[in-house]
């Protein structure tokens, strides 16, 4: 699964315990009718993936829904949902997501020098 939108906020990497868990949680804001602020934790080797990254950026992040079984001390049974992610990438700002390939800016073609208007030609219009 994926999700896509802006950096709203970005964590610091904390560690946890005496095996060094780390963690470090990214909030993305979705861009649509009803945006959603969508809190994705990145652990271990994967908190170093937001290094290259700032608030305000465009991303499309790769994640996998984690769930968990917690009994309290009073013996009642809890359930727990994270989100987390495995790969993040920057997407360009206003980019089309589909897959036509990018158009070349005018500069890129040569205008015609050797026009001719006596020219005749057999286009219909």
């Amino acid at each position: 699964m994926e999700v896509q939108g802006r950096i709203k906020v970005i964590g610091e990497t904390q560690t946890f315990g005496s095996n060094g868990f780390r963690k470090r949680e990214v909030v993305v804001t979705t861009e649509e009718q009803y945006p959603q602020h969508i809190m994705i934790e990145f652990v271990q080797d994967k908190t170093d993936l937001l290094n290259n990254y700032q608030v305000g950026q465009q991303v499309k992040v790769n994640i996998n829904l984690r769930g968990r079984e917690w009994v309290n001390p009073q013996g009642e049974t809890k359930y727990f949902n994270s989100i987390q992610g495995w790969r993040i990438e920057a997407l360009q700002a206003g980019a089309p997501s589909g897959d036509m390939p990018p158009v070349p800016p005018t500069e890129a073609f040569e205008p015609v020098s050797d026009l001719n208007d006596d020219d005749n030609d057999d286009l219909p219009f």
